[in-house]
């Protein structure tokens, strides 16, 4: 069996990789994110379990998003928004969501807890069914792929979560599949209708890892995690 690989060491090589294409030193970097150069040195070595203080600030320091400081498993991986992955795994999760900025924390928040689920994101209601039904420019997946586990935002564009919820329910090939539905309060009107319509669970964003492994194990989901109990 192959060994997990060493997180603390591939996070520390990732920070290396951004400091050189900044043409940084060690010391310009620790003093760009508040941190000792000798704890830089320690990071880049692999030498270091990091706190996600730490690692907001190295991310902001070296100007790239979280997400990007991590290692992406050999397997499948998450994909970037409006990316179409071809000949490639069925996706674990699909992130329903028009945001930019609670798109960002949510593939951060499953960043920092290294999950190695596949997330293929999606950005209007039109795009979700679109996958689901393997139609438009998701047409290559093959009919009857595995269904993800759906996180819907309810306000959304072209098509509302609403409707979208109701089309999967309404149809036999995507009425099994689970939804939890994001939202931004629970007094939400919205939010009693979709559960109403057969949502399985309801998340107050900003989704953070912990409210998301909350709501989870009734639907029979198993989390891959790059590293099982690392703190990097």
């Amino acid at each position: 069996m192959t060994p997990p690989p060493d997180v603390r060491k591939e996070f520390g090589a990732a920070i290396r990789q951004q400091r050189l294409r900044l043409g940084l030193s060690q010391e310009a970097l620790g003093e760009r994110a508040e941190l000792h150069r000798t704890y830089i040195t320690d990071v880049e070595r692999g030498a270091r379990n990091l706190s996600l203080e730490s690692i907001a600030k190295l991310a902001r320091a070296l100007q790239v998003s979280i997400g990007a400081l991590f290692p992406q498993p050999s397997g499948p991986v998450a994909a970037r928004p409006g990316s179409s992955p071809t000949n490639s795994p069925a996706v674990d999760l699909l992130l329903v969501e028009d945001d930019p900025l609670d798109l960002q924390l949510t593939l951060e928040a499953f960043a920092q807890a290294k999950l190695a689920n596949r997330v293929q994101v999606v950005r209007d209601g039109a795009a979700a069914l679109d996958f689901l039904f393997c139609r438009g420019e998701h047409a290559h997946r093959p009919a009857g792929s595995a269904l993800p586990i759906v996180l819907l935002d309810l306000y959304l564009p072209k098509v509302h979560g609403l409707e979208v919820l109701g089309r999967i329910r309404a149809d036999e090939r995507t009425r099994p599949a689970h939804v939890i539905v994001l939202t931004g309060s629970r007094s939400d009107a919205h939010l009693r209708e979709a559960l109403r319509l057969g949502a399985d669970a309801y998340i107050v964003k900003p989704v953070d890892f912990h409210s998301f492994s909350a709501v989870t194990p009734q639907l029979n989901f198993s989390w891959r995690l790059l590293k099982p109990g690392s703190h990097a």
